[in-house]
């Protein structure tokens, strides 16, 4: 009777190198992408943005009711989006990136969960009549989206952050016409000089 042999695995079928080559050049890709930094934070968009900042300060401090204070200042929102959205985009186009993968989307991700937060108690106060609060929590809170957000870029950016974060703290308990020279203050001064230097220093 035949002895039976040892038994063999079946055989498999080798990888081609090409497609080792590229599994290897994908997982380097999104390793560098997930330790990059978002450096698309407009500078000169931050400089237009404080400039607008500074005119809405200068005509909602003339207004005489509460509306009509507020109304400017959420004009001045909009007008601040539209300027960053473009020139985020424009700087990311520049350097070969997008806005919505890897260290653009964290950062976004970081960002925007404060702005909503501040969108709804904006509302609140308002619906209570606690408009006297919204600087300071505009400030804290845009000052929070800047160093979350800024946690997935540039150094400088989560110090702007932080400045907008004292400035905030300082509207809370300060008196309540301190409100809008301190907004100038941070919305404005500190926009422009952080995005002239964000802008100096990191392409634009």
């Amino acid at each position: 009777m035949a002895t039976p042999g040892p038994l063999r695995s079946p055989s498999r079928e080798p990888i081609p190198i090409d497609a080792r080559a590229a599994d290897h050049l994908r997982y380097i890709r999104e390793t560098m992408e997930s330790a990059a930094e978002f450096t698309a934070v407009p500078g000169w968009g931050g400089v237009a943005m404080g400039i607008t900042a500074l005119v809405a300060a200068a005509i909602a401090s003339r207004q005489v009711t509460p509306r009509a204070w507020l109304t400017v200042w959420l004009i001045e929102a909009f007008v601040a989006v539209a300027i960053a959205a473009p020139t985020a985009a424009t700087k990311a186009h520049r350097a070969n990136s997008a806005l919505f993968s890897g260290p653009g989307r964290k950062f976004v991700l970081s960002f925007a969960p404060p702005i909503v937060v501040g969108g709804l108690l904006t509302f609140a106060l308002f619906q209570a009549g606690l408009l006297t609060a919204l600087p300071g929590v505009w400030l804290l809170l845009y000052g929070t989206a800047i160093v979350t957000g800024g946690a997935f870029s540039v150094r400088i950016v989560p110090v702007m952050g932080l400045c907008l974060m004292l400035l905030g703290a300082a509207a809370l308990i300060g008196p309540a016409r301190w409100g809008d020279p301190l907004m100038a203050t941070g919305f404005g001064i500190v926009q422009i000089g952080f995005g002239w230097w964000i802008a100096r220093h990191y392409g634009g």
